[in-house]
Parts: C-alpha cells; structure tokens; sequence
C-alpha cells in the first residue's frame, strides 16, 4: 500500500510540474524546438531545473540503502550506447517534433480530454506493442 501511495504522489506532483511548466501545451513545446523562428527557451529553464532536482535526488538515494517504501534499492547496470538506444532516441525526438507532446505530457493531456493525445497515446502503444513484437521475434 505503501508503495502505491509514493507511485500516486510522484505521478501526481509530475503531472502538475508538467501543467505548471507548460510541457503538456504542444504549442510551447514546438515553440522552444523552433530554433530557426520564434524559438521560446523557457523549457529549457524547466529541463534544467528538472536535472538540478534529479541529481539531488538521485545523490540522496545513493546513500539510503532502502527505498522509502522499506525496500531494498536496486539499480541497473549501466551498458553504454548501442544502435537500438540510438534508434529509439532518434524516433522519440522526431515523434516529440512532429507532435508536440512526449509520453508524460501525453498523458495529462489525455485526461484532460485531449482528442491529440488519445491519437498520440494510441501510435505509442501502437509502437510498443510493435517493438515487443519485433524484439520477441528478433530474440528466438
């Protein structure tokens, strides 16, 4: 139950630093990757100030040995750069380009009703699902 209520406060507080940010209006977004026209680098601001808490966050929980649900803390191991992170970095760039919107934001704007975001949640799932299939495939 515990660990439900911190996945509730996270979502929470980040759907709100998302609204409050502007990250959930595509047109701020494609406003600040416009670089060549009326570019708007307030996001720039939220994404820094974002890693600034990240670092903390992280450097706090590097020295906690438990989670603050009480479980143990595990990390994943760091593998390097490889052509299917690349790949998958590359597709979510252009897709956040084209729309406007990336997973998060996407969200909140689907609860807020927004007929872009359900189209935008469908192609994700859609690429999810394709993905699964082609790496399950790819792994036999």
């Amino acid at each position: 139950m515990k660990k439900l209520l911190f996945a509730f406060i996270g979502g929470l507080v980040f759907g709100l630093g998302l609204i409050l940010a502007g990250m959930a209006n595509p047109a701020k977004v494609l406003g600040f990757l416009d670089l060549a026209g009326q570019w708007d680098p307030s996001l720039a601001f939220v994404m820094g100030g974002a890693v600034a808490v990240g670092l903390l966050g992280f450097r706090l929980a590097h020295s906690r040995p438990v989670a603050w649900t009480g479980e143990p803390r595990v990390w994943p191991a760091l593998h390097g750069l490889d052509k299917r992170l690349v790949l998958g970095a590359l597709l979510f760039g252009i897709g956040w380009g084209i729309a406007g919107i990336c997973p998060g934001p996407a969200l909140v704007l689907l609860g807020a009703g927004s007929g872009k975001a359900l189209l935008f949640v469908a192609a994700m799932v859609g690429g999810m699902a394709l993905h699964a299939m082609v790496f399950r495939a790819g792994t036999k």
